[in-house]
């Protein structure tokens, strides 16, 4: 811990894990890590199973860790490997992968990566990086600032016609399910992202994203209207009018109302 002057506050001393095969990209790595003042630890870990090892042993013995930077392409298990097992703990950090390859970016946020760096890693990259672990681990701590959660964007990667595109989670006015994907609703068009819907509303919850529906999620940024016509709810947004389901109404409404409120 210590002090931020700015705000009179005792600033989070992060504490990540990098892991890479190559010990020159690992060295690298960690040098731009621990020149950021926001982060007071830096773990190492040559391959992905040593990872996981370390990791484990840190949970369990209620060590903090609050980010694993890792490169994707790793011997034996691999980074998005790593990712998926990731889900078997009670509350995995969040995973930032520093890579040489963009084709996996897709893949990686289907599998909640909070970012996504290119190698060479620019610095200004790295320090946003570190400013969204920062984010998370103050929504994981007693008292999270709300002006950060507010503040924080995030970009989605989906896949257009062989290519990968970046969206603004800004940008997104409503989600609907399709299946096992989600599509997207922007100003521009829509974009199918595979990720179920209900693992989608809980990332984004903090976000201002509402469940109005099973098969439904809205940023209530973008809701100019909530009516009620003979006890059923909807909102508006732009030009859509979406339904708000009854097991939902009450929430959507409090939600709103306190929104608008505050705005």
């Amino acid at each position: 811990m210590r002090t931020d002057g700015n705000r009179g506050k005792v600033a989070l001393m992060l504490h990540v894990l990098a892991v890479d095969d190559e010990r020159p990209a690992l060295e690298e790595l960690t040098y731009l890590l621990r020149r950021d003042q926001r982060i007071g630890r830096v773990s190492c870990a040559g391959d992905a199973s040593s990872a996981l090892r370390d990791l484990s042993r840190m949970l369990t013995e209620g060590e903090r860790l609050d980010a694993v930077y890792l490169d994707i392409r790793l011997p034996g298990l691999d980074g998005l490997d790593f990712t998926r097992l990731l889900t078997g703990f009670a509350a995995p950090p969040p995973v930032v992968f520093v890579t040489a390859h963009d084709d996996c970016a897709v893949t990686a946020y289907e599998l909640g990566a909070l970012d996504y760096l290119l190698k060479p890693v620019r610095p200004e990259r790295l320090a946003e990086s570190v400013r969204r672990v920062a984010v998370a681990a103050r929504r994981t701590g007693p008292a999270p600032d709300e002006d950060l959660r507010d503040a924080e964007d995030e970009m989605i990667p989906v896949e257009l016609g062989g290519r990968t595109r970046l969206v603004s989670r800004r940008s997104v006015t409503h989600v609907e399910a399709q299946g096992d994907y989600v599509r997207l609703h922007t100003a521009d068009g829509g974009y199918l992202v595979r990720m179920p819907l209900s693992a989608l509303t809980k990332r984004w919850e903090a976000a201002g994203f509402i469940r109005i529906h099973r098969s439904t999620l809205v940023a209530s940024a973008h809701v100019t209207e909530l009516r009620f016509d003979g006890g059923r709810a909807a909102v508006q947004i732009g030009d859509e009018l979406l339904q708000v389901s009854r097991r939902h109404t009450r929430e959507v409404r409090d939600r709103l109302v306190r929104k608008f409120h505050e705005g």
